[in-house]
């Protein structure tokens, strides 16, 4: 049985949310696709997100929702992140920390798919357990209840996110990258069988500065002066890569990048 499983970039503010609420059902259907992934960490107002937003991309057709170092934005998150198996935060932050780092989700056919999120470290403000190890210990549990296997790695730099598609390779099935909002052309099948991309982009405004008003990023640009960054609005995308999976091997036989105006 062949998979499709869809990383939904960044989602940011209301437009992202918007137009996942408008596209996103209707382009599963006529794709075939089985199971999306989508990071929300930039839901709410460009920052975090609220319990009720989260319901609302659920409801939209997300399977899994990863949230990134921006996940304690809103801290009404944290009881629902409890209750919520469908919803994950970096898996190499503190254990002490509310919520979980991976989870395994079913599909049609009672097929399974297992998501683990990690945080890279380079130039990241917030410190991290090393992803790598992380990664690896979490493989060595998800494997023994699925082959199909997702990572969203979460980080500033290329280097780190392909580092890890390397790391993953012929392990997971698909690794996407998310955090710097734009979307990378690298898409590709590694030799061992994983799918990779080091950036799936942004779901929001592109009429903007990484889905910020123009004018309030050049304000601090220029001046050196703090400013509201607020989200910005026009030209409203979802983007993502859509990676075609073997259900019994796990892994990818094919990956594509997706925008959707």
């Amino acid at each position: 049985m062949k998979l499709k499983i869809l990383g939904v970039g960044d989602i940011v503010g209301k437009p992202g949310r918007q137009i996942v609420r408008d596209r996103l059902r209707t382009y599963c259907e006529q794709e075939g696709i089985t199971f999306v992934v989508a990071n929300c960490e930039n839901a709410s107002g460009g920052s975090g997100i609220m319990p009720s937003e989260a319901d609302d991309l659920f409801q939209a057709g997300c399977t899994v929702l990863t949230c990134g170092d921006h996940v304690w934005a809103k801290r009404e998150i944290i009881p629902y992140m409890d209750k919520c198996p469908a919803i994950v935060r970096p898996a190499n932050y503190p254990e002490e920390q509310p919520g979980r780092g991976a989870t395994v989700v079913e599909g049609p056919g009672g097929v399974k798919m297992a998501v683990m999120h990690l945080q890279g470290n380079v130039f990241m403000k917030m410190t991290a357990g090393n992803p790598f190890r992380t990664a690896s210990a979490l493989f060595e549990e998800l494997v023994k209840q699925t082959p199909i296997i997702v990572v969203d790695m979460h980080g500033e730099a290329t280097s780190e996110k392909i580092a890890m598609g390397w790391h993953m390779d012929g392990k997971a099935s698909f690794v996407f990258g998310t955090h710097t909002h734009v979307q990378t052309a690298d898409e590709r099948i590694l030799p061992l069988g994983t799918a990779y991309i080091t950036d799936c982009g942004m779901t929001g405004p592109y009429e903007g500065v990484i889905g910020r008003r123009t004018d309030r990023v050049l304000h601090r640009f220029i001046t050196g002066m703090p400013t509201p960054f607020d989200v910005a609005s026009g030209d409203v995308r979802l983007c993502g890569a859509v990676a075609v999976v073997d259900s019994e091997s796990g892994r990818a036989e094919a990956i594509q990048r997706v925008v959707l105006r």
